[in-house]
This record gives C-alpha cells, structure tokens and sequence, in this order.
C-alpha cells in the first residue's frame, strides 16, 4: 500500500541525510522524495511517498518524530490532502506528428516549454494518474527524455 508523509523540518545541513538514513537503514523504500523550503526560510517541507502496510507506515512515523530535525510529521490520509506532480517530457516529432502531439498536449492543459526540428519539449502539472496517462499517450511518438519531480502535497485542513 502506497502512503504519503508530509515531514517538517528544520532547515539545517544533514537534515535530509539523517531521514534518507533512516528509511535505508532500516529497508524501507522511498519510492518519491521532495525536498523545498516553506514560507518560513528556517523550515523545509519534505513530501515522502513509499509502501507498506500499516504497522510499518506507523513505525516510520514513531521514527521520524525522534529525529531532533522534525517540527511535524502528517501522514495523509485518501482525501486529506491535494498533490501534484510535475514532468517534463522531450517527444520525437516530425512534421507529421508534430501536430497531433500538441493536440494531445492541448487536451491535458500541458505546455509546449521547448520547440526543435525533431522534438518538443512538454511541461505537465497534475496528479500522478494524469501524469502517467499523458505518458503512455507519448510512448508511441518517442520520449526521447524525461524526468519528474515525485508528489507534493498539502493538507486541505
């Protein structure tokens, strides 16, 4: 089961060190890390995504708490937070399918970022669903390269 933990941390040297440690040292997997400062420049907010059940994903959260770096650790719930996600993705295009991909990248509310003889470059904000799926939709044209940013979230409350 996937989870979602939001880990407050005071913006200091080793912070991120210290919680990546933790999860390896104890083989848990992070599956998607986002690190950036808050409105407050002494704290950061981490957005954390790895598996487990229960048990494990309360034990990861009994750890971080005791790490001398953390201000708040959330682990969200289905419907207690709002994420996005953002990719870049380079297609190979020609000038026959140049067009259909923008209509695509129209359709998703993406933007064209980068313009070159034989690729686009398309910048996509959404979920990881609507990330996914306008992937799968390029696979056929050529991703050339890609990369993502891994989930960010927030709480609704």
């Amino acid at each position: 089961m996937r989870h979602t933990i939001s880990v407050l941390v005071e913006n200091k040297f080793g912070a991120l060190t210290r919680i990546a440690g933790l999860f390896s040292g104890r083989g848990y997997n992070i599956d998607t890390l986002n690190v950036a400062p808050t409105q407050d420049q002494t704290a950061s907010r981490m957005t954390i995504v790895t598996h487990g059940d229960e048990a494990t994903l309360e034990q990861i959260v009994k750890q971080l708490n005791k790490l001398p770096e953390t201000i708040e650790v959330l682990n969200f719930r289905e419907g207690e937070y709002v994420d996005r996600e953002l990719a870049l993705v380079k297609v190979a295009v020609d000038s026959k399918t140049r067009a259909e991909v923008m209509q695509i990248t129209d359709i998703f509310r993406a933007k064209i970022v980068d313009v070159q003889p034989k690729s686009l470059t398309v910048e996509i904000t959404g979920t990881e669903d609507k990330v996914e799926k306008f992937i799968s939709l390029m696979d056929p044209f050529g991703v050339l390269d890609l990369t993502r940013t891994g989930k960010v979230a927030l709480s609704r409350k």
